[in-house]
């Protein structure tokens, strides 16, 4: 049994992890265009604002493979996929056979088609590459633009302001962290960075990155302000990295398609992380979901279903924990409910960077975002994973010592059966 993995992210280490819980001998082959082993994508901003070291950034021991009995393949890219003949097509000119292959390539760059944006001074911002170019113009940049005020966009401003750039966001809506949060919480957020010295601009758009004899000089936009800059990052978002099964049977929609076991539509093959669109486990819908912890519980899925075992992956909840300048946020499942038959309930004061918010759904827990207080996130994810009746104690889920020792009895017992 030979098993290949395309590609080096949390869905590839959860696989790893996943083939060697029931598989310890046959040989595992690991294939990335990146020459890193395995990092954290969402630590590429506190490298660049100078908090943490690239040594801080892995999220296994230099020995991983080599414990794990991986032959890790590094710094060359899969070209394709030869389903007839199982094997991935290498850019060396190589293949590498397989009996099972996992598709982990993650997502890419959304890049929307401004005007200007190809050549010098334009950055995108979701690899260690990325942070460590945006590194080395540290020094020589005093203002730049960042297209985007979602979770990316804002990470990447935070690590240029520490490091004495002016930054400028720019985002298409009304407020930042459109998609993850709510206004509430983004409000909160943005008078924040505001504080620390950040200029944020909404609803706007860049309609070009102007320069002059090839250099960035600013970007035009669309409402026919000029804003100055010399380097410009855009972060928009990802779309899943799926271009290496266009072309073959494998079905895809925005992302690669699976079931139940992550594997594909072709036979012994899975696919894991940003790459593909699993099913929302609120709900109920395919939806990507580019999240460091679901792409890792995603690969673990997957390895062990491809090393022999049927473990039904139930779906995905969406669930983000960043922290801006001293306040830590959190948001999971349903934050912005999507119409009728929703109750929301809220706490706290946003004047002190407080904020809580609950969502229901007939009884049932199905999203929550918390801001400057996140104590008890853990247990409210319980509750939505596990699709508790919590209408016996609902009026209390925002109470300040609202924990597991609260909810009674019987239901603890259910959570805790499930959990094993």
């Amino acid at each position: 049994m030979n098993y290949v993995i395309i590609g080096n992210g949390a869905a590839a280490v959860g696989a790893v992890e996943g083939i060697r819980r029931t598989d310890k001998e046959n040989p595992v082959t690991l294939v990335s265009n990146e020459p890193y082993r395995a990092y954290g994508r969402p630590l590429i901003s506190n490298l660049l604002s100078g908090k943490i070291k690239e040594a801080d950034i892995y999220l296994r021991a230099e020995n991983f493979y080599e414990v794990q009995g991986v032959r890790p393949i590094l710094g060359k890219r899969a070209t394709g996929i030869d389903l007839e003949k199982n094997r991935v097509l290498l850019e060396i000119g190589d293949a590498v056979p397989f009996d099972r292959l996992l598709i982990a390539t993650g997502g890419i760059p959304f890049i929307p088609p401004i005007r200007g944006k190809d050549g010098s001074g334009v950055y995108t911002f979701t690899t260690l590459d990325d942070a460590k170019k945006l590194a080395a113009r540290v020094g020589k940049v005093k203002k730049a633009v960042v297209v985007g005020g979602g979770l990316i966009g804002l990470k990447a401003a935070e690590g240029l302001n520490d490091r004495g750039v002016k930054v400028t966001v720019v985002e298409l809506a009304d407020r930042i962290l459109s998609s993850a949060f709510d206004r509430q919480a983004g409000d909160i957020i943005e008078r924040r960075l505001r504080e620390v010295g950040l200029e944020i601009i909404l609803n706007n758009s860049v309609e070009e990155i102007v320069r002059v004899r090839g250099r960035v000089k600013g970007v035009a936009l669309k409402s026919g302000e000029m804003v100055e800059a010399s380097d410009v990052v855009i972060a928009i978002g990802v779309v899943p990295n799926k271009a290496i099964v266009e072309g073959t049977r494998i079905i895809t929609n925005r992302g690669a398609l699976t079931d139940e076991y992550m594997e594909t539509n072709v036979a012994g093959v899975y696919a894991a992380g940003d790459v593909v669109e699993p099913t929302d486990l609120l709900l109920g819908q395919r939806r990507v979901t580019p999240i460091w912890p679901n792409a890792y519980i995603q690969g673990k899925f997957a390895g062990m279903n491809m090393a022999g075992s049927r473990k039904s992956y139930g779906g995905s909840i969406p669930m983000n924990s960043i922290e801006f300048y001293g306040i830590p946020t959190v948001s999971i499942g349903v934050s912005n409910p999507p119409g009728e038959g929703y109750e929301v309930r809220t706490s706290g004061d946003p004047a002190e960077n407080v904020y809580r918010k609950i969502v229901f759904k007939d009884d049932r827990l199905v999203g929550a975002v918390l801001v400057g207080r996140i104590e008890k996130a853990g247990v409210l994810t319980g509750l939505i994973a596990d699709r508790v009746d919590v209408g016996a104690f609902k009026d209390e889920l925002l109470e300040g010592d609202f924990g597991f020792v609260r909810i009674p009895v019987e239901t603890r017992r259910r959570i805790l059966a499930v959990a094993r």
